[in-house]
């Protein structure tokens, strides 16, 4: 009882921050605090192929239906540069007639020199009781996955079983990530929902791309989460989350089906491994996945919705069309408190570099 009190205690604090308050606009201390949104986008064909080569004026994003203008860009694990950059090259390579780019959100962009190549990638492991049959199996699985991923990539490593145990922080070292996926061993109950929420708000406070990828063995059966309220967290964060189960769908079709829209939602994958065999597909396709996302920002315009606000992005031209998009699907704005001469933001949110 103590411990479920001290969960929902948390859980409170970790979305008071984020949630929207009925008759904020009336308060002089309350204030919704939008800064640079940040997406993942994967484009594909009709078989599933990425489709790479696409520059900054192929994309089309809209915010609650207002057309916004890109104010960074990025392809797979390269640089992330501003529109600036891009508009420059066009400018000399293409005809007069055709070289306008669309110009960052602010007059003056901020300096993008946290939003450098590579990922911000949180390894989250299942060691409840349901990991007793294939626990060395899965670690391979993690450990291959983990050597895998691009040079430039930051790697954090999660387990959890009722409790989550950060064993290894964000880093570009492999030698220590993977000491702590060796060193892990197998628990008690499931929490999956709680665990998740927890690493989305570690994963949150970075910037550039961040993605979460979960291995699980089973459902949850500890959590007080709900997994609604996590997916909403993740989308609102910029998060993008990728879950393989290792219990067939048909056996687990209520997890399954929250798997399946939580990622969706966030622009991710679910995977349902049968097999060791599949668990390292499953990997691979992540793998694959991340080294091939597009990373665009925005300054949203003005917008009067202090709620939900919906996402669309489109490819522009009859020759993009075909093409199927992937991204997270809107966000709500988080809600900021600030000191009496509102300077202070108590959130820590800094204008022109925080992300959503």
């Amino acid at each position: 009882m103590v411990r479920k009190l001290f969960l929902l205690i948390l859980v409170f604090g970790l979305f008071l921050g984020n949630e929207t308050v009925t008759g904020a606009q009336d308060s002089p201390d309350l204030h919704v605090v939008v800064n640079l949104v940040q997406l993942n986008v994967a484009v594909t064909d009709k078989n599933g192929k990425y489709i790479t080569g696409l520059r900054p004026k192929d994309f089309a994003i809209a915010e609650d239906g207002i057309l916004e203008k890109a104010a960074t860009f990025a392809e797979g694990n390269g640089p992330t540069r501003s529109l600036v950059e891009f508009a420059g090259q066009d400018a000399a390579s293409a005809p007069a007639a055709d070289s306008a780019e669309p110009s960052p959100g602010p007059a003056s962009p901020p300096t993008f020199e946290s939003l450098v190549s590579g990922a911000n990638v949180f390894v989250l492991f299942d060691t409840s009781d349901y990991m007793y049959r294939g626990f060395v199996y899965a670690q391979d699985a993690i450990t291959e996955f983990i050597r895998s991923l691009g040079g430039a990539d930051k790697i954090a490593f999660y387990s959890y079983s009722r409790d989550l145990s950060r064993a290894a922080p964000l880093t570009t070292d492999r030698t220590q990530v993977l000491r702590a996926v060796r060193s892990t061993v197998a628990g008690d109950q499931a929490a999956l929902y709680n665990a998740l929420l927890l690493t989305l708000k570690d994963a949150a406070q970075n910037m550039g791309r961040k993605v979460v990828v979960v291995f699980s063995n089973g459902p949850d059966n500890s959590s007080v989460v709900p997994p609604e309220d996590v997916a909403e967290f993740a989308q609102s964060s910029g998060v993008s989350i990728y879950m393989i189960s290792t219990r067939e769908a048909k056996l687990e079709p209520v997890s399954s089906a929250v798997f399946d829209r939580m990622t969706a939602a966030t622009g991710g994958k679910a995977y349902f491994a049968k097999n060791w065999r599949d668990e390292n597909r499953a990997f691979a396709s992540i793998r694959d996945d991340l080294a091939h996302l597009y990373s665009l920002s925005y300054y949203p315009k003005a917008n009067p919705n202090s709620g939900w606000r919906a996402i669309t992005v489109k490819l522009v031209g009859d020759r993009l069309k075909k093409y199927k998009v992937r991204t997270r699907n809107g966000y709500r704005p988080r809600l900021s408190r600030f000191s009496g001469d509102n300077k202070t933001a108590s959130s820590g949110l800094v204008p022109g570099i925080s992300t959503q």
